[in-house]
């Protein structure tokens, strides 16, 4: 296990988390859908797309 590795992929997961959920936010206009199941929706695929391409980079 990478206990240092851990870290470093959950920040890039927090890092890709708040891109994704900022940029969404901006451009998300109000359309038919809800905003709030909009960002949430991005909010997970963001870290867990930011994590696991963190951890299996190495």
């Amino acid at each position: 296990m990478r206990p240092m590795g851990l870290k470093e992929d959950t920040a890039n997961g927090v890092i890709s988390l708040g891109i994704g959920v900022a940029v969404t936010w901006l451009t998300a206009s109000d359309g038919d859908h809800d905003t709030t199941d909009l960002l949430v929706a991005v909010a997970i695929s963001s870290f867990l797309s930011g994590f696991f391409t963190s951890y299996f980079a190495k």
